[in-house]
């Protein structure tokens, strides 16, 4: 379903980032760095009207020709980034909530893990292998 998933910390610094293709890397790492400006956006937009601040999901964040990029944020400011094939119509948002419910309740399970450093890059097997599932869908 996705082809690249990334964790960034509240610091706007990458916590764990995967993509496949793998030769698209550099591009994902771009396409992810960019739309951070439009979450900031979207979280500073959510603090004015006063919406419901248990709402973590910020939706589709932008379009380009290949891909979407959806956006979600934890109440730390942990920020999930997956950006989705374009082509695949069939992915419903109501999935894609599912999907950041998922990776947020596997990010959880990190953080209640008495050696893992908050801030320090993310090397989980449970992770990983939750991610990989998670992109193996659209392959």
């Amino acid at each position: 379903m996705a082809v690249c998933i990334a964790v960034i910390a509240k610091e706007n610094y990458p916590l764990y980032i995967r993509s496949i293709p793998t030769e698209n890397e550099l591009k994902f790492h771009y396409t992810v760095h960019t739309s951070l400006d439009v979450v900031d956006e979207k979280i500073s937009a959510m603090g004015k009207a006063l919406v419901d601040q248990r709402e973590l999901y910020l939706g589709l964040l932008y379009p380009t020709e290949d891909y979407k990029v959806y956006g979600y944020v934890t109440n730390s400011k942990v920020k999930f980034v997956m950006v989705v094939d374009s082509s695949n119509t069939a992915l419903r948002d109501n999935e894609i909530r599912s999907m950041f419910r998922k990776l947020h309740n596997s990010y959880t399970d990190i953080m209640c893990n008495p050696f893992y450093n908050p801030g320090d890059r993310i090397h989980s097997r449970a992770f990983d292998t939750m991610v990989n599932s998670m992109m193996m869908q659209v392959c």
